[in-house]
């Protein structure tokens, strides 16, 4: 046996692993974030909570760009109890808002609606209390819809629009699919699905996972998958390396080509569409 026979088996082996351990990425996928409680405030707020002249101070800057996690936190207080050290988001907002679990609006004895972010008319009332002051909010504690965020370029390739609502289908130890996940566009906006902590336990999901749009509406009309140029590989042998980043895509190689057997089962394992053709 020849070194650069030896070579494509030992190729053919490491892709193999690589594959069992982590599933080839998709044309559609979204990368997750679990969004744990949280609070926003608008500056008003932030100095009578933590005092005259008081700004938010960074401790960790977030996925989307300009936010980040701040050091201050709260104690957020319901009519059964209350829940320590939730943690304030930046910058200072116009409108100061809570986003909380289900689980958590049990544990405070609150019923917020599930609604979009910044949609806090009606919604539920808590009570904060931070060092320098408490203070009694009528309204602004919700349920944050699940939802997606993408520049215009990542609706244009993904087929969706701003506003459009969703499925998002997760694979996993328990696969799970979001429904009436709802699209935001900007062009700020990195690329990014937010569920809450309930969500993702549910679907046992943990950070940086991803998961795949499978349908959707805009304006009455079936969501469509955008339609890509098959990916050609000129290769004579073709490896399961050489496949294994082409999960649901069409791929066309030389009628002359041939597929080792590792190669062929990833074909199987990744619904990969094989096309031949002749060398022009």
């Amino acid at each position: 046996m020849n070194e650069q026979a030896i070579m494509q088996i030992v190729n053919d082996i490491i892709a193999e692993l690589l594959l069992k351990k982590q599933a080839a990425p998709t044309p559609n996928e979204i990368p997750i974030g679990i969004s744990a409680r949280h609070i926003h405030l608008q500056q008003a707020h932030i100095e009578h909570l933590f005092g005259k002249g008081a700004t938010l101070s960074v401790q960790k800057i977030l996925a989307q760009p300009g936010q980040f996690a701040a050091q201050e936190t709260l104690q957020v207080v319901g009519p059964k109890g209350s829940i320590q050290n939730v943690r304030v988001l930046g910058p200072a907002r116009t409108v100061t808002q809570i986003e909380i679990s289900q689980t958590d609006a049990i544990a405070l004895g609150i019923q917020p609606p599930l609604r979009e972010s910044g949609a806090i008319a009606g919604s539920a009332s808590c009570t904060l209390v931070g060092p320098k002051g408490s203070l009694v909010l009528q309204e602004g504690v919700i349920i944050a819809q699940a939802h997606i965020h993408m520049t215009p370029t990542d609706a244009q390739f993904l087929g969706v629009q701003n506003g459009q609502s969703v499925s998002v289908k997760v694979q996993g130890r328990r696969p799970i699919t979001f429904e009436q996940v709802k699209i935001r566009v900007a062009a700020h906006y990195q690329l990014e699905m937010h569920i809450d902590t309930d969500e993702a336990n549910a679907g046992f999901i943990q950070q940086g996972e991803t998961g795949t749009i499978i349908t959707g509406k805009v304006a009455g009309e079936p969501f469509n998958n955008p339609v890509r140029p098959p990916i050609e590989i000129n290769n004579k042998i073709i490896t399961a390396s050489d496949l294994s980043h082409y999960q649901g895509k069409t791929v066309v190689v030389p009628k002359e080509a041939r597929l080792t057997a590792l190669a062929k089962e990833t074909v199987t394992k990744l619904g990969i569409e094989l096309q031949f053709h002749e060398k022009g």
